[in-house]
């Protein structure tokens, strides 16, 4: 079996995934992953991030664990031990990843880390949870003003107890 990319990702309803100030605590009270949430966790092999996400080293509220990779400018040395650091192009960091993820998923979260991936054309599905909250202004899901128009095909779609929740494929 050879994993896949997933772009996860958790955004209100009007296409941010962290508000003005970077942050998360609108999130706050939206519960855990549903059914597809979970089923990306089980499926996971690897996680990779930018280095502006990660506060803590838990993905998914420790629901899973395994190798996390964080693309940083940062000197490698510096990481903590429970992650690794990479810098350098995308399609290295991503291959590294799903190596790593030893057949299973690499899942790629934030904002540039999966744009980054997504124009390589590294993304074979995304996974989105929409949560019902407005939030005006922040950090949006994609934001590539330069690239080409990306078609998906819906996979699946279902209302959820916390908003709604989506898989797509990339169309390549």
């Amino acid at each position: 079996m050879t994993g896949k990319v997933i772009w996860h990702m958790t955004m209100s309803i009007d296409g941010f995934i962290s508000d003005a100030d970077d942050g998360f605590d609108w999130m706050l009270g939206y519960g855990g992953p549903e059914e597809l949430g979970n089923e990306v966790i089980q499926t996971t092999g690897a996680f990779m991030c930018g280095g502006r996400i990660i506060d803590d080293t838990k993905p998914y509220g420790g629901a899973w664990q395994g190798p996390i990779f964080v693309l940083t400018h940062k000197d490698p040395a510096l990481a903590p031990e429970s992650l690794t650091f990479l810098a350098g192009d995308i399609r290295d960091c991503v291959a590294t990843g799903l190596n790593a993820a030893n057949g299973k998923n690499l899942v790629v979260t934030g904002g540039s880390v999966p744009r980054q991936a997504m124009e390589a054309g590294l993304v074979d599905e995304i996974v989105l949870h929409v949560v019902p909250v407005l939030l005006g202004s922040g950090v949006r899901f994609f934001d590539s003003p330069d690239s080409p128009v990306v078609k998906l095909d819906v996979i699946t779609a279902n209302a959820g107890k916390f908003g709604a929740e989506f898989r797509f494929r990339v169309v390549k």
